[in-house]
C-alpha cells in the first residue's frame, strides 16, 4: 500500500512538520506565537503596532514572538505598512516558500491533481479521468504518480512537502479520514485514506469529503467574511458541504452535508416506479438528478453518453433531450436545497460541479425554486451564485485543510517549543 517508494523524512525542516504527538491535544496560549501567526495569516494585523494591540503584548514580547516565527521559516517581512507617524512600520506575511502541500480532489470519474505554496496558491496542477470504483489502491496509485509528477514539473524535492491533502466523493469520518459505506466508491469501505501516504511521505496527511472541500476553497477565497455559507456539487452525484459561524460543519460523525439522499421531491420511494439510487435505497435526490442518473436517462433515450462530461457537451451543444432534463434536475435539486437553506439560513449559496457549469440551465431551475419555496427570511439576503472556482475549488480546499491543520497555534506553539 503505497509502498513502492522510498520514505522520506523531512528531518524536521521547515516549520510544519507534525507537532501534537498521539493522545491529548495540546493546547494553544492565547498569546502565544502560534496566535499571533493566526492573527497575520488572517489578515487581522500584520504589523507590531496592530499585532501588539491585539494581544495586549509589550514590545519586547511581541519582538521576540516574531522573531522566533521569522527563524523558523514561518514569516517574512513584507514591506513597508500605513502607519500614525514617524517612519512606515514593516509588514510581515506568511512565509509562502516554506515548503509546498500535494493536494488532490478524487470526484467520481475524475482526478484533479495540484502543487501548492504555504499560502494555499496552486503551482501546478493536473486533471485526468479516472473512475473512483476502480478502487483505492488503483485511484490513491495514480494520485501518488501525479504527485510525483507535480514536483517534477515544479522541481521541487520531494523533502520540501510539508502536508498532503485528499477530497474523495463520499463519506469520511472526521478526525480519521477512514471513508464510511460510500454509495459511489466501490472497495472503499472501512480505508483509511491517509495511510496510502505515509510510508512514503514524513508529513501531516488529512482527508475530507469533496464537497466539504469545495465549500471550505470557495469560502476562504471569495467570501472569507461570510458567516454561513451553503456550497451543492452537481456532478457525477449529488452533495454539499457546509460553512457555519465560519468554520467548516462537519456534524458529530463527518456526514453532515448529504443532500444528495434524501428523497426526491414528488416521488414515492416504495413505489416500484422510484429509481433505484447507487446507495441501495430507492428515490434518492441524486438518483434523478445526479450525473449518472442523467447518463441513465440520455441513454434510454437513445443518445451515446458515458460520463457527467457527455451529459454537459450534450447541453451546450443544444440538444433538446439533455436541456429538458436538466432543466427538470435543477428544479428537483431546487426543492431539497430550498429545505436546506429555510434549516440553515445561510447568506451564499454557491453551486459548483460538472453540471452546474453546463450554461444556466440547472443553476436557474435551483435559483427559481429556492426562492419560490424557502421561508421569505431565509431568502431576503441570500445570494445564488456559481461557483467562482470551478474545478479548482476541491484542491484549493484541500490545500486550506491542511494548511489550517499545520499552522493551528497549538501546533505552532508545540513546534517551537
Amino acid at each position: 500500500m503505497g509502498g513502492t517508494e522510498q520514505s522520506v523524512n523531512s528531518g524536521g525542516q521547515g516549520p510544519v512538520t507534525e507537532a501534537v504527538s498521539a493522545g491529548q491535544p495540546a493546547q494553544a496560549h492565547p498569546t502565544g506565537p502560534g496566535a499571533v501567526l493566526a492573527l497575520i495569516r488572517g489578515g487581522r494585523a500584520t504589523t507590531r503596532a496592530r499585532l501588539m494591540a491585539a494581544t495586549g503584548l509589550s514590545r519586547s514580547t511581541m519582538a521576540t514572538r516574531l522573531e522566533a516565527l521569522t527563524e523558523a521559516g514561518y514569516l517574512e517581512v513584507s514591506g513597508a505598512a500605513d502607519s500614525t507617524g514617524g517612519r512606515p512600520a514593516g509588514s510581515f506575511r506568511l512565509r509562502p516558500d516554506s515548503g509546498v502541500l500535494l493536494v488532490a480532489d478524487i470526484g467520481g470519474s475524475h482526478v484533479h491533481t495540484a502543487l501548492a505554496d504555504m499560502a494555499c496558491d496552486v503551482l501546478v496542477s493536473h486533471r485526468r479521468d479516472l473512475d473512483v470504483a476502480e478502487g483505492p489502491e488503483t485511484v490513491l496509485g495514480q494520485v501518488a504518480a501525479d504527485f510525483r509528477r507535480l514536483l517534477k514539473e515544479a522541481g521541487e524535492p520531494a523533502e520540501r512537502v510539508r502536508g498532503i491533502g485528499i477530497g474523495v466523493p463520499g463519506p469520511v469520518e472526521s478526525g480519521t479520514g477512514r471513508v464510511v459505506s460510500p454509495p459511489i466508491m466501490t472497495g472503499w469501505d472501512g480505508y483509511t485514506v491517509p495511510d496510502f501516504f505515509r510510508e512514503t511521505y514524513d508529513c501531516r496527511v488529512l482527508a475530507d469529503k469533496d464537497t466539504n472541500l469545495m465549500a471550505l476553497g470557495e469560502h476562504r477565497v471569495n467570501w472569507p467574511d461570510v458567516q454561513h455559507l451553503l456550497f451543492v456539487k452537481a456532478g457525477t452525484g449529488i452533495g454539499s458541504g457546509l460553512v457555519l459561524g465560519g468554520r467548516l460543519h462537519h456534524g458529530s460523525q463527518g456526514a453532515a452535508g448529504d443532500i444528495g439522499h434524501i428523497p426526491a421531491p414528488g416521488l414515492d420511494e416504495t413505489s416500484p416506479d422510484a429509481p433505484l439510487c447507487r446507495c441501495g435505497n430507492s428515490g434518492c435526490l441524486e438518483a434523478v438528478t445526479g450525473g449518472w442518473a442523467l447518463v441513465r436517462d440520455l441513454t434510454a433515450a437513445g443518445h451515446e453518453v458515458a460520463t457527467t462530461d457527455d451529459v454537459a457537451r450534450l447541453v451546450r451543444s443544444g440538444n433538446g433531450d439533455a436541456v429538458r432534463l436538466l432543466r427538470h434536475a435543477g428544479r428537483l435539486l431546487g426543492q431539497g436545497v430550498a429545505d436546506a437553506v429555510s434549516l440553515l439560513n445561510p447568506s451564499i449559496l454557491v453551486v459548483g460541479g460538472g453540471l452546474a457549469h453546463a450554461q444556466e440551465h440547472l443553476i436557474a431551475g435551483i435559483r427559481e425554486v429556492t426562492y419560490r419555496r424557502s421561508l421569505p427570511l431565509a431568502t431576503r439576503d441570500l445570494r445564488v451564485v456559481l461557483s467562482p472556482l470551478a474545478t479548482r475549488a476541491g484542491v484549493t480546499g484541500a490545500a486550506h485543510m491542511v494548511a489550517d491543520a499545520l499552522f493551528d497555534p497549538a501546533a505552532v506553539d508545540s513546534q517551537l517549543r
